[in-house]
């Protein structure tokens, strides 16, 4: 019972959209109505500046997090754990509050897998610092990034829940950066310090 309760707690967690709390707070305009339309920190980032960016990327990264950490501490299975992680991944993806037009899920994804498995989110960290220095594009470092992560985890052990979920987070992240993958493989992807297409 205690899981399914952390479950629904994870999804209206996740289902926060921290994007458009921040730019209200902010007295900025609303993400989905500039940029790219999207509610994570990059949009956020792009239409109210740096720094409300990342609050917006702290705040995602925190609402999987959380309720991840809590799941690691109090049940008992990695399966169970992993299903708590989910809950707010797809929260974020899928959010009740508005609608299910939800972000991309990154930096929840990050969150989920810095409660799951620290170590392997810094070696994939870096795998995002070496493709970003060099393409200078956050979709393409976050594709490569969630991308390496399963077999980053593998390779250090994880159990297969959490390698099982890093793999179903790379299926969601390529369908949700499919507009992006187009454009990178016609070379129109918006590149940091450009001008930013929508959709992007």
């Amino acid at each position: 019972m205690k899981w399914l309760l952390l479950v629904a707690f994870a999804y209206l967690l996740g289902s926060v959209p921290f994007g458009v709390v921040v730019a209200r707070l902010a007295g900025g305009q609303d993400p989905r109505s500039a940029g790219s339309g999207n509610i994570g920190a990059t949009n956020v980032g792009r239409v109210l500046g740096r720094k409300w960016g990342a609050v917006t990327l702290a705040a995602d990264a925190l609402k999987g997090f959380v309720p991840t950490a809590w799941a690691v501490s109090t049940l008992h299975g990695p399966w169970a754990v992993a299903l708590v992680g989910l809950a707010a991944y797809l929260g974020h993806l899928y959010p009740v509050f508005l609608g299910g037009r939800g972000g991309k899920g990154v930096a929840t994804g990050l969150g989920v897998f810095l409660a799951l498995a620290p170590g392997s989110v810094l070696w994939a960290a870096v795998v995002f610092g070496v493709v970003f220095w060099l393409g200078r594009m956050v979709s393409l470092a976050s594709l490569a990034a969630a991308a390496a992560l399963p077999l980053i985890a593998a390779f250090f052990g994880s159990p297969l829940a959490v390698v099982a979920l890093a793999v179903t987070v790379v299926g969601f992240t390529v369908a949700r950066h499919q507009a992006n993958i187009d454009r990178i493989l016609d070379g129109v992807e918006p590149r940091a310090g450009f001008s930013v297409r929508q959709g992007s």
